[in-house]
């Protein structure tokens, strides 16, 4: 068994490093790697450009610190805790960041395109709406298409030389250098299981130049190989490999824990106003470390957010309300 993937959460922010481009995996609320976001904040990250399928709670928590400079996506926001991003809101009316807008499914297809190795896909989806303005490619207007690590252009269009199905769209692969993976499972050698819904991490970890899984435990690869039908992604895919249980937290992890909405109602209630973010991070997560930030939330309040086995949901949590 070789340990050689291993590191700590400090060493995986370390590697993420000022002006990376950085991608992650889940969904809005779900199987976000808070923890390494967290790090991220405490080690003062600059510079950073985030390229998501859709944007989440650890979205609004790194703009709100001023780590991210752009931000290419679809959507932000907490769900029914918080609909929209108030952090980047803000940051986008102070002109203190750009903001590239795909469709949501756009965005899907640029990193099935980078995972696949093609530098750009093939689409008719938002054919005839805003999004494909000239006047809303952002990057191009600040000067920053150098045809390297961002396109040079935001999307083409071309006509269907096959089929005759009319106009497409070419839209870039997102490239990017960093992955974070936030799972359940990752094998000693760094094969990840994802038990329910895996979104699109596979491509998010195969798009990346380096990919780094922060699971919820490190297990034997024997113990994954013997349902092999059941892993997500390949070891020979993962770069590093760390252990941090309930370092999703406030987001959630199917079948361990659910989402702490009580937590991201009062963040996205506290935090409207820079000094609101600054007063939150300064009682959340300076000062802390992700054990004393796990002893500030209490056992109470993680044991009633602690799933079910047979149902992989808490049963302690109040819905519908």
């Amino acid at each position: 068994m070789s340990n050689s993937k291993r590191i700590n959460l400090q060493q995986a922010a370390e590697i993420v490093r000022d002006g990376s481009s950085l991608t992650f995996s889940g969904f809005t609320i779900w199987r976000r790697p808070m923890a390494v976001v967290y790090e991220l904040i405490r080690q003062h990250r600059k510079g950073l450009h985030l390229i998501e399928v859709n944007g989440g709670s650890h979205t609004e928590f790194l703009v709100g610190a001023g780590c991210v400079d752009i931000w290419e996506s679809c959507w932000v926001g907490h769900e029914l805790y918080g609909k929209y991003g108030a952090n980047l809101s803000r940051r986008v009316a102070n002109k203190e960041i750009i903001v590239e807008d795909y469709s949501h499914a756009e965005m899907l297809f640029r990193f099935a395109a980078a995972a696949s190795g093609a530098p750009y896909a093939v689409t008719q989806t938002s054919l005839g709406t805003d999004l494909h303005n000239p006047e809303y490619d952002m990057l191009g207007r600040a000067g920053l298409r150098d045809g390297k690590r961002i396109a040079k252009h935001k999307y083409q269009f071309t006509e269907d030389p096959f089929f005759g199905a009319g106009s497409q769209v070419l839209i870039p692969a997102a490239k990017v250098d960093v992955a974070v993976i936030c799972a359940q499972q990752v094998g000693e050698e760094g094969t990840v299981r994802v038990s329910g819904q895996y979104y699109s991490d596979p491509e998010v970890a195969r798009a990346a130049d380096i990919t780094i899984v922060m699971a919820e435990e490190i297990v034997p690869e024997e113990y994954l190989r013997r349902e092999a039908d059941h892993n997500t992604i390949a070891g020979f895919e993962v770069d590093y490999i760390l252990e941090c249980p309930l370092g999703a937290h406030p987001t959630g992890m199917f079948g361990r824990y659910d989402v702490d909405g009580a937590f991201l109602k009062d963040f996205y209630g506290k935090t409207r106003t820079q000094e609101g973010f600054d007063d939150f991070a300064k009682e959340w997560i300076f000062g802390h470390d992700h054990l004393s930030y796990l002893e500030k939330l209490g056992w109470p309040r993680m044991l009633g957010l602690r799933a079910n086995t047979a149902l992989n949901y808490s049963t302690g949590v109040k819905r519908g309300q």
